[in-house]
């Protein structure tokens, strides 16, 4: 048996709010974004809606993954060194270091960017679900994030659950 529950807005404009958050990262591993952006979704009162995500860097990315055991990320880290190693000599830009090209390779493979519904003022992330920055990079580098937030706020129009 499924069990659905449809929230619709009767209203044809959206309401929109944008915020960026700078990441200062130490280095090549994951940054967990979900406190910044579940204070900015609870502040923006809004009900139901969307949270798009967007990393504006093409050597680190995004990711939705586990929260609660810390090997979740050293595995994920682990089989991307396998699949891109740093230093391999079939690449040829290098320019920044052996972990370059490997990094742009692996922001690609991942994510730049993505979507968290908003479910009764929150984020609708499962119970064992977090959303980080991964970093690409040996180096720590200043990462900037644009969240932006699209969706209803009670009271500003009629929403009905069925």
């Amino acid at each position: 048996m499924i069990n659905t529950r449809t929230a619709t807005a009767s209203l044809t404009v959206n309401l929109v709010q944008q915020t960026r958050l700078v990441v200062a990262t130490r280095g090549r591993g994951s940054y967990d974004l979900t406190p910044q952006l579940h204070d900015f979704v609870s502040a923006s009162g809004m009900h139901v809606g969307m949270l798009h995500v967007f990393c504006h860097h093409t050597s680190c990315s995004l990711l939705i993954t586990e929260n609660a055991d810390p090997d979740v990320h050293g595995d994920i880290e682990r089989f991307l060194a396998r699949l891109v190693p740093d230093g391999d000599s079939l690449f040829r830009h290098d320019s920044e270091g052996p972990d370059d090209m490997p990094a742009h390779i692996r922001a690609i493979l991942t994510s730049s960017s993505l979507q968290v519904p908003v479910c009764e003022g929150r984020l609708g992330l499962g119970t064992w679900q977090g959303i980080y920055l991964w970093e690409h990079r040996f180096r720590p580098h200043a990462r900037t994030v644009t969240a932006t937030l699209m969706g209803h706020a009670p009271g500003r129009g009629q929403l009905s659950h069925q």
